[in-house]
């Protein structure tokens, strides 16, 4: 228990003052936006500084956002559509991008290396994980003001929430764990040992949180009840993130990008019998991948060819390629 409810408020108050006075650029309140027109596919490319926003229907590039920052890294979208929040590694700021009008609205400095965002489930909060600070800052997604900070292990790199809500799940690469965060108080209540720089987590259609070990050869899978890691497979080296697909009638599968294969690794989410059911080659160093609503088709960007790939499960065909920006390291597809 690193940290009390009244100091967490007290951290809360002194870091409300510092974004008053310190982020200029911040708007005081977030208009209100028709959604934008169905599905959208938002590719965060890390060299190009930017979010690439693509049709899903027709594969074609809608737009290229600048996200007036450096080292753009991951992604998270409302359920709405109307916004997105991407990081910045480089400049330890969060992008909050106005969709319908594909520009970059605010900048939010949330601390050292910002490497991964997610929102609670009711979108009031996102949640950013800070590699160089061990912590994680909690913006207030109407206002884009910072409420407060919780520490966390050594390099957090992964963040995802139960199905829920009540708990946060942090990934740290620095000292290889997992940790389990209630999101009431805002305290870390389980560390779990997972393995070698453990990265993004997602949560499974099965209500269990699925992690990569990035510095290894295997991905893991936490119960959100015991809070107890209940397995982990070897899939190849480097695995970087899973997303979840029909293939045929059965599933849903986890396929899991291998950057050091250049493939996506199909493997059987029953946990008892656990096994790679497929490989498919895709891309130039894969990275990011994410399924459609309907777990039909999968959308895989890849840092050196600089492209994202469309996978259909079913065929376990590539179907389409589109060019985005540089280093492209993380996909999401808005519903």
């Amino acid at each position: 228990m690193r940290r009390s409810k009244k100091t967490f408020v007290m951290v809360v108050f002194a870091v409300s003052l510092l974004a008053l006075a310190g982020c200029a650029t911040q708007q005081e309140e977030a208009p209100q936006l028709a959604a934008p027109a169905g599905p959208r596919i938002f590719v965060a490319n890390e060299s190009s500084n930017s979010v690439t926003i693509i049709d899903p229907n027709s594969l074609k590039v809608i737009a290229t956002v600048d996200a007036i920052n450096h080292s753009t890294h991951d992604i998270a979208v409302t359920r709405d559509g109307k916004w997105a929040f991407a990081t910045n590694l480089a400049s330890g700021k969060i992008s909050v991008i106005d969709t319908q009008r594909a520009e970059t609205v605010a900048s939010i400095f949330t601390g050292s290396r910002s490497h991964v965002v997610a929102l609670t489930n009711d979108n009031r909060h996102a949640w950013v994980a800070n590699i160089s600070d061990d912590n994680i800052s909690i913006v207030d997604t109407q206002t884009f003001r910072i409420l407060g900070t919780i520490p966390v292990g050594q390099g957090p790199t992964g963040l995802t929430f139960s199905r829920d809500g009540r708990y946060a799940f942090v990934s740290n690469q620095g000292d290889r764990t997992l940790q389990v965060i209630d999101t009431t108080s805002h305290r870390v209540v389980k560390t779990l040992p997972v393995g070698i720089n453990p990265h993004f987590l997602v949560l499974g259609p099965d209500g269990r949180i699925w992690g990569c070990n990035t510095g290894d050869d295997d991905i893991f899978v936490i119960d959100p009840v015991s809070l107890e890691k209940v397995a982990s497979f070897k899939v190849g080296r480097e695995p970087q993130q899973i997303a979840f697909a029909y293939r045929g009638v059965s599933g849903p599968n986890a396929y899991v990008t291998l950057s050091s294969a250049n493939k996506v690794v199909v493997v059987s989410t029953d946990l008892k019998q656990m096994r790679i059911l497929d490989q498919i080659d895709v891309g130039q160093r894969p990275n990011g991948i994410w399924a459609n609503p309907e777990g039909t088709r999968l959308y895989v960007v890849h840092e050196i060819s600089n492209d994202l790939q469309v996978i259909d499960s079913g065929t376990a065909q590539v179907i389409g390629t589109v060019p985005v920006g540089r280093k492209p390291i993380r996909v999401v597809v808005s519903r």
